[in-house]
């Protein structure tokens, strides 16, 4: 297995506030890990730095073998994938889906003068078509419903074929049945071997798709317990975490918690 992501004692400072403290976390190629957390914790600042998207204060941050900080990243940042709601407000409403999916080749949201080959065209569609999006095609972003638009999201991200896909709460406002069908969908994904090593953000265990293996808990900006799923996803690390007593089940790879 080789690594995708090494961070080593790595902090991030902003206004004399610690975001993150000391975090040493390794993902590898073969991994599919989730990041839980309160609010406040560091989880959005912690994908931003693995997606070269910002800088640490102090420690090392290794992507893709690359340093941040000693490469460039414009380079970088095409070799993952990457979907979050800050990235969606920047497609333009009127912006038909296949264009969505199709400007990612460029790492630009809206599409302009830039040129595609039928290979790129036939590609997008093949993508839409995985994330069951085909139906929509020439539909125009944002006319979707939240849970379209967070497939698209998804499907732009891996337009690239990434060695590296990063998810910010893409089950975040789905309404029931919306959320189990991208679970659905994303589990699938995870447990392709073809699929790049993925990280993904979540504020509830009841999002964790099956097909994920690992799970990193932050509270305070400190890891309080990193490892596969059965060793993290327990009432006594969430308890702590959350500061609340809480009672956690577990059914075929899909958890749930409640206030005990």
């Amino acid at each position: 297995m080789a690594s995708v992501l090494q961070f080593s004692n790595v902090s991030v400072v902003r206004d004399g506030n610690e975001i993150l403290s000391s975090v040493n976390w390794t993902v590898d190629d073969s991994e599919r890990w989730v990041i839980l957390g309160p609010n406040g914790a560091g989880k959005t600042t912690l994908l931003q730095l693995a997606a070269a998207q910002a800088h640490p204060t102090s420690g090392t941050v290794g992507v893709l073998d690359a340093a941040l900080g000693k490469t460039d990243v414009f380079e970088l940042r095409p070799r993952i994938g990457f979907a979050s709601t800050a990235l969606a407000r920047r497609v333009p409403r009127d912006e038909l889906v296949i264009d969505v999916v199709l400007t990612a080749a460029y790492s630009v949201t809206g599409r302009w003068n830039e040129r595609y080959d039928e290979i790129d065209v036939r590609r997008a569609q093949r993508v839409l078509e995985q994330w069951k999006l085909s139906t929509l095609e020439n539909r125009r972003f944002g006319d979707l419903s939240d849970g379209e638009q967070k497939r698209v999201q998804i499907a732009r991200s891996v337009m690239t074929d990434p060695e590296l896909l990063l998810l910010d709460e893409p089950a975040a406002s789905l309404d029931l049945g919306s959320r189990e069908e991208l679970l659905q969908l994303l589990g699938g994904f995870a447990s392709a071997p073809s699929s790049p090593a993925i990280v993904m953000v979540t504020h509830h265990v009841e999002e964790i798709p099956p097909g994920f293996t690992h799970a990193l808990l932050l509270a305070d900006g400190a890891i309080q317990s990193a490892g596969t799923l059965d060793e993290v996803i327990t009432a006594e690390n969430l308890s702590a975490a959350f500061g609340l007593t809480l009672v956690v089940t577990a059914d075929n790879g899909r958890f749930t918690a409640r206030a005990a």
